[in-house]
């Protein structure tokens, strides 16, 4: 099995706040992204792939105040993806944006599901989702528990697998072939956790590599290079 880095998830309290964040700390103005229905959410989106993360881009993800979850949907997930609901982010995010979470893309996502069960992790069930774009429709499954946690303050990736089941091309609509170049680019990732040791364990169950790991404080690290030089993220 192997996974590999999907995107950077970046937390703000609105899209509009992300938007100018990004433009005064990256130098760029994010790419349209979409409305993700069935969370109530929406995102801006830019590519940072690099030969070491081929299919790495970058979200900055925000709750729609006028969307409607469907009911069926806050019936099986009460809680919005990536802890976007608890008290407690919302108040890290307030006046800044933040890191807070990257995904793992896999071509088997009920393998990875299982293999971190395996090493005593829920990861969650795998939902369908989808979004519209100016090139078609996106389709990925992704791995979401109904209680909305990350896990591992962040550093546990969620699982993504993109396409239909039975596509041909499965990642012909990745967004990483409808963003274009967007001048930042991801050099390196790396975590520091407590429980680092079961943390390697996970990522080697799912085949992830490229993502360095040491015990210390919870910190997410992304280094970008950047029109405005090496900017450094940072989840703690």
């Amino acid at each position: 099995m192997q996974t590999q880095i999907d995107h950077l998830v970046i937390a703000a309290s609105t899209l509009e706040q992300g938007v100018q964040w990004c433009e005064e700390r990256l130098g760029i103005t994010p790419g349209a992204g979409g409305e993700h229905v069935l969370f109530g959410t929406h995102n801006r989106l830019f590519k940072i792939a690099t030969p070491l993360f081929p299919m790495a881009y970058f979200e900055i993800i925000a709750i729609n105040p006028e969307a409607v979850r469907p009911k069926k949907t806050v019936t099986l997930h009460p809680h919005r993806w990536f802890d976007l609901d608890k008290p407690e982010l919302q108040k890290a995010i307030a006046n800044e944006p933040r890191l807070i979470h990257f995904v793992t893309s896999t071509p088997d996502i009920k393998a990875a599901r299982m293999a971190l069960r395996m090493e005593g992790i829920d990861r969650g069930p795998a939902i369908h989702a989808e979004r519209k774009t100016n090139k078609g429709l996106l389709h990925w499954q992704i791995s979401v528990r109904a209680d909305g946690q990350r896990l591992f303050d962040g550093a546990l990736p969620t699982l993504i697998q993109w396409g239909k089941p039975d596509a041909a091309d499965p990642l012909r609509l990745h967004p990483r072939n409808t963003l274009p170049r967007s001048g930042v680019t991801l050099q390196s990732i790396s975590i520091t956790h407590p429980s680092a040791d079961k943390l390697q364990a996970a990522y080697a169950s799912i085949g992830l590599n490229g993502v360095t790991i040491s015990l210390g404080p919870a910190n997410i690290k992304a280094t970008l290079q950047t029109p405005k030089g090496v900017v450094v993220l940072e989840s703690s």
